[in-house]
């Protein structure tokens, strides 16, 4: 497909065709309405989540496979938005569909680590088929993580997982090889965004910014507030560029900076910083919530203006996969019967106004 504006022009009007079919905020109250976790399942299969959960059986209605089998959708949505994109756009969209396959890796890990077989860890991997190169099952048969990262030779992940490696050996944590993985998918995609030019930069790098900045700053916080990390590793484990969070914000937290005020110079429409991070351990799921929505604020406005650049595929594609995150929340909150109260602070497009 063209590079030019008519391949974004019928690459616009596809997106925004299969994003009428995201469920709108009035769709998650209903949902969030259902009694019970079976009158959830029953409401979604009258979505377009139908076909994904149709075909399970009775005894498969488990919450695990049911969040497994809805990320079908976004998967289905990636492949179709890849094989009609532009040339020039189809690197970052790429690289944007690999997070799943580095979160499919650490899980590989943890199940190598953790003694588990094939079978129980295939259910929790992102579906990607087609799309992937990880000798999956390969890697948990190996026996050893350091059996399974030489199976990975020839991928893009071989040589940031053999360098961490050092420090899994003397450590034996799979923390420094998830961080590892987690960098190294991020530094990748700033500079695809980077790549690209004039229109389609700008909204790239607003968009994926805004997710980058959020991972980013959570990260920071926590080394601090529940891994305890000295400044040094807090500095070696974040990133160093960002759109709205630079490397002077991570070395002021690293360093013991207050983190309310670091948030609000960062993001001043959080005027309740401080109160919320009174208690960080209290506060930051809180704060990772606002910065979600700051998120789909961002995608948001790249359905407006001109429809002739990447931010439209790519703000579908975030808004597609933190839907699936709030379908998440609901499943477990269902299927636990957990009070609306705890649950309805996590959901984002239930507090979203039309």
């Amino acid at each position: 497909m063209s590079s030019g504006v008519s391949g974004y022009a019928a690459i616009n009007a596809r997106v925004r065709s299969m994003s009428s079919s995201l469920l709108s905020p009035q769709d998650f109250v209903k949902l969030s309405e259902a009694p019970d976790f079976s009158s959830l399942i029953g409401q979604l299969k009258q979505t377009a989540y139908a076909p994904y959960i149709e075909g399970l059986k009775e005894k498969d209605l488990t919450p695990r496979k049911v969040n497994a089998h809805i990320q079908g959708r976004l998967a289905a949505s990636y492949n179709s938005v890849v094989s009609i994109a532009p040339v020039d756009a189809r690197p970052l969209l790429k690289q944007m569909y690999r997070h799943f396959e580095a979160q499919n890796l650490k899980a590989l890990l943890r199940g190598v680590v953790m003694g588990s077989s094939w079978d129980q860890v295939r259910d929790v991997l992102f579906p990607m088929e087609g799309m992937t190169a990880l000798p999956a099952q390969a890697m948990i048969e190996a026996g050893s993580v350091a059996a399974a990262v030489e199976l990975l030779q020839g991928t893009v992940y071989y040589e940031t997982l053999s360098f961490a490696m050092k420090r899994y050996s003397s450590e034996q944590s799979l923390f420094p090889l998830e961080v590892a993985l987690d960098l190294a998918y991020w530094r990748q995609l700033w500079s695809e965004a980077n790549r690209m030019q004039g229109a389609n930069r700008e909204q790239a790098l607003r968009i994926i910014g805004a997710l980058m900045d959020m991972n980013n700053l959570m990260w920071v916080i926590r080394y601090r507030v529940y891994y305890k990390l000295s400044e040094e590793e807090i500095i070696n484990y974040t990133l160093p560029f960002g759109y709205r969070v630079h490397d002077e914000d991570v070395r002021a937290i690293a360093a013991g900076a207050d983190f309310a005020s670091v948030v609000h110079r960062i993001y001043p429409d959080i005027t309740d910083a401080a109160t919320l991070l009174e208690d960080p351990r209290k506060g930051l799921p809180q704060l990772e919530m606002r910065l979600k929505r700051n998120v789909m604020k961002q995608c948001r406005t790249a359905f407006s203006g001109s429809p002739f650049h990447i931010g439209i595929p790519l703000a579908f594609l975030i808004l597609s996969d933190l839907e699936i995150q709030d379908l998440t929340v609901l499943i477990e909150a269902k299927s636990t019967q957990m009070a609306e109260a705890d649950f309805k602070p996590y959901l984002l497009k239930a507090a979203v106004a039309v």
